[in-house]
């Protein structure tokens, strides 16, 4: 399996993590020009989620998924979030910016951790 299809598995498996606490899909890989979220999602009690999503095959790797997305990545996320409320005509949508961190396991399942609130929109 190549590194893409390893991301889109793991963007797959983020997604029905979510799915599953409840949460609505709304958009997968919303691009602009600028930049890109992974998952667009709606939880239960309103909130627009916008996920990264980090797969990484090494479950002992040093460095977690969530340390590649820095302040640059994060900047490129608020863009793509900011232009999706605005083309969806939700800007004073309560949002917040989450990353999932997915590792496949030898059975073929994944895990799949999610640090809610990763970054904030005004600290970028």
């Amino acid at each position: 399996m190549d590194r893409a299809e390893t991301g889109r598995r793991g963007e797959r498996a983020a997604a029905r993590y979510y799915i599953q606490q409840g949460c609505t899909l709304l958009e997968h890989n919303y691009r602009i020009r600028e930049g890109e979220v992974d998952l667009i999602l709606r939880d239960p009690e309103g909130v627009l989620i916008m996920c990264e999503v980090k797969t990484r095959t090494n479950p002992n790797a040093v460095c977690r998924p969530s340390n590649s997305v820095t302040k640059a990545k994060q900047r490129r996320l608020i863009l793509a979030a900011s232009s999706y409320l605005q083309q969806t005509g939700q800007s004073e949508a309560f949002t917040r910016f989450d990353v999932a961190e997915v590792t496949p396991l030898d059975s073929g399942r994944w895990i799949v951790h999610i640090i809610k609130s990763a970054f904030d929109a005004s600290e970028s």
